[in-house]
């Protein structure tokens, strides 16, 4: 149990290390082309950061039993919220005014690999929470794996984009995306 705590908190160190440099590096692309779609992810991932600072919170825990479980799992799915809400108003906003996001070689490029970095995160610290059997640590493990599909669909859409013309696609996968998180929102929050 101790091994699976230690590589649980190396894990959520590895997220918010990752997640910072991502924020940086997409905010930066996203500017550069004018892609709403690389600014948004990289504001989204402030999010993740936030969800594995409460992981690592509830880990550092030795009282509080119950309550501080519920509690970390609560804010995990806080954490859902609001970036459901970023993704459906972004995307949303984006669909009604027509605004078609630039597109980025570099960024699709950083995309690709960050999805591939998400997918392996969320799979791992899927793993390691089910030994820890920790709720709030298998709900952020669940928000990594979201992340992972985001980095994947706005990649899709910017690769639409740029190859076809499809402007609409990155709007509408940031809406798709933004509902599941909102359902994900609603398990971890109905008993608030």
């Amino acid at each position: 149990m101790a091994d699976a705590q230690r590589r649980g908190r190396w894990l959520q160190r590895a997220t918010i290390t990752w997640n910072l440099f991502e924020v940086g590096i997409t905010i930066g692309l996203g500017i550069a082309a004018r892609s709403l779609a690389l600014v948004a992810f990289g504001i989204d991932s402030l999010i993740e950061v936030f969800a594995s600072f409460v992981v690592l919170w509830h880990m550092g825990g030795v009282v509080g039993g119950p309550h501080r479980d519920h509690r970390a799992q609560s804010l995990v799915g806080w954490a859902f919220a609001l970036l459901s809400i970023s993704l459906v108003v972004t995307g949303l906003r984006s669909l009604i005014l027509g605004l078609e996001p630039g597109s980025s070689v570099w960024g699709m490029l950083y995309l690709g690999i960050t999805a591939l970095v998400m997918f392996g995160l969320a799979a791992w610290k899927r793993s390691i929470g089910r030994v820890l059997e920790s709720g709030p640590f298998l709900a952020e493990a669940r928000l990594t794996f979201l992340d992972g599909w985001l980095a994947t669909s706005v990649l899709i859409a910017l690769g639409l984009n740029y190859v076809l013309g499809w402007w609409w696609a990155d709007a509408l996968a940031a809406v798709l995306i933004g509902a599941i998180a909102a359902r994900e929102a609603f398990e971890l929050t109905r008993h608030d």
